[in-house]
């Protein structure tokens, strides 16, 4: 989990746009983040365990 101080202070406009980080939505967490699903690598595994992101099935070859 992301400290909320600085999940609140990112959520705001930034001054820079260079400033802005991508943050996971369920946990707030600023690495690992797969734009794709706009989650971290951590929750993206968990949910595609579950079988709840759509499309997303285990390699195997």
């Amino acid at each position: 989990m992301a400290k909320t101080s600085s999940i609140v202070k990112f959520k705001r406009k930034q001054k820079y746009p260079t400033r802005h980080v991508n943050r996971c939505q369920l946990c707030g967490r600023a690495r690992g983040y797969i734009r794709r699903f706009g989650l971290c690598r951590l929750c993206f595994r968990e949910y595609a365990h579950r079988g709840e992101i759509p499309g997303v099935t285990k390699a195997s070859w």
